[in-house]
């Protein structure tokens, strides 16, 4: 199990105004505090399985990347720092693992289906790393594969009828069977994350 390391950016993940509070597809039925206690001390099961559609506009599952590990990072198009950030490391990360980068498939499942539609993902996800798969569905499904990755996410009110999307931001690592291994903080760096993939990549699926 990867033993994430403390992230004292985390916090501005960990609070929402209760004015958010509620059971809706947009936003998560947990908190961010339930679920990094969750990830943390591995307190119950991450991932599952998920019908979702490509930015091509096809249908893929979780069992399309049996085989090859999966590096599953949960964003949204429009946001400004965090994630473009993180996906920048993770294209890197996979750049430095050369050919062994072939078995790693990194995933990008959007928090926001509204604005990110499959033509919208076309365009932003090869910015990152030509490999790097981009994930829309409806708000249900979405939220569907959420609650099993256990990330929190709440569409939050901006001026002018605008919107922005409060998430967790882990990247998930996942094995060739598609079983949790651990997760990686945000601003994990390029090389940090090749340190722990590398090993992985010698051990077979079961």
């Amino acid at each position: 199990m990867i033993r994430a390391i403390a992230y004292a950016g985390v916090s501005l993940w960990l609070t929402l105004a209760s004015a958010l509070a509620g059971d809706t597809p947009a936003q998560s039925a947990r908190s961010a505090a339930e679920i990094m206690d969750i990830l943390m001390w591995n307190r119950e099961p991450v991932g599952g399985p998920f019908t979702l559609t490509d930015q091509a506009g096809h249908e893929r599952t979780d069992r399309d990347f049996r085989g090859k590990l999966m590096l599953v990072y949960f964003g949204f198009t429009y946001c400004p720092d965090v994630c473009p950030a993180d996906l920048q490391a993770i294209g890197l990360a996979l750049d430095k693992l050369g050919r062994d980068g072939n078995q790693v498939q990194p995933i990008f499942i959007t928090v926001d289906p509204e604005r990110d539609t499959a033509t919208h993902l076309a365009d932003y996800v090869p910015l990152f790393h030509p490999r790097l798969i981009g994930l829309t569905g409806s708000a249900e499904a979405i939220r569907k594969v959420a609650d099993a990755y256990k990330v929190y996410y709440a569409r939050v009110p901006l001026d002018a009828g605008d919107y922005t999307v409060d998430h967790t931001a882990y990247i998930y690592l996942m094995d060739r069977d598609g079983n949790y291994l651990g997760f990686f903080p945000p601003g994990t760096s390029a090389d940090r994350m090749v340190e722990i993939i590398r090993p992985r990549l010698a051990e077979p699926a079961r």
